[in-house]
């Protein structure tokens, strides 16, 4: 099979090949990952259309319907994402799969049936042209992102363990540390978690009202902060509740937006 994947979280991308290659749907050569729209527009332009597509909505540079909107898709699409599930009718009642993070190999399969179960009925003569995301679903889609008068902000994260990938909801980070090249997330209880991406990229992802900057850093979520103190050189001493030890400190160009950010 001839498969894209368009997803910006590269464990998750990780696992969609090793389900993929679990199942037989590929062997040698890993299926092409593109992480933006950008470089998603760029490959279909050059590249012949893929059997399927696996698609996360959210990618580095902005929701994958503006994709969809600009080059017409005339494969079937597998949506791999973390949105929740006001999205489902949409997806089904359009004859498209659709996985909700974190997914299961059993649930994977499922998908992958339903993507053979199809090809009978799209390999009957038809244009060669007729997109599968019709100008009607994408409206539709776009309705059913708007019910959800709210952003989407990401609402997990999966960490790859020894023992295979944990689940570490937002709420549970106390702040996020970029620290030799790696970005982590640290919980309640000071365990420290490596996630995929920059530090400004996954700024992208949380909900500003819950993550501020410090510095270049580090980010922090409000629901830790316990109070701030005047620092040396107009920087901010900044304690976490139930994280004893030394206090976050804020840069002096960030502490303006940070105390901003602080009264709401």
């Amino acid at each position: 099979m001839n498969i894209l994947i368009l997803e910006d979280e590269e464990l998750a991308a990780r696992q969609t090949v090793e389900f993929l290659r679990q199942a037989g749907a590929v062997t040698r050569a890993a299926p092409p990952v593109l992480r933006s729209v950008e470089k998603a527009l760029a490959w279909l332009q050059t590249n012949p259309m893929p059997d399927l597509i696996f698609s996360d909505i959210e990618l580095l540079d902005g929701n994958v319907f503006l994709l969809y909107e600009r080059f017409a898709v005339t494969c079937p699409i597998i949506f791999t994402t973390a949105y929740d599930q006001f999205l489902l009718p949409a997806f089904r009642g359009n004859g498209i799969a659709y996985l909700l993070k974190p997914f299961t190999y059993e649930q994977f399969q499922e998908a992958l049936a339903k993507y053979h179960g199809l090809k009978t009925s799209l390999s009957r003569p038809a244009p060669a042209t007729a997109p599968i995301l019709t100008p009607e679903v994408l409206r539709e889609l776009s309705q059913a992102l708007r019910q959800n008068s709210q952003p989407q902000y990401k609402q997990r994260f999966s960490v790859r363990m020894r023992n295979g990938l944990y689940v570490l909801p937002v709420e549970e980070v106390a702040y996020m540390q970029a620290d030799e090249g790696v970005v982590f997330a640290v919980d309640r209880a000071g365990a420290r978690y490596p996630l995929q991406g920059t530090l400004t990229e996954l700024e992208r992802q949380l909900d500003p009202a819950r993550f501020g900057r410090l510095n270049r850093s580090e980010l922090v979520n409000i629901a830790f902060v316990e109070r701030s103190e005047a620092y040396f050189n107009n920087r901010l001493a900044v304690t976490l509740r139930g994280l004893p030890g030394t206090p976050l400190l804020t840069s002096t160009a960030q502490t303006p937006e940070f105390r901003r950010w602080l009264e709401g």
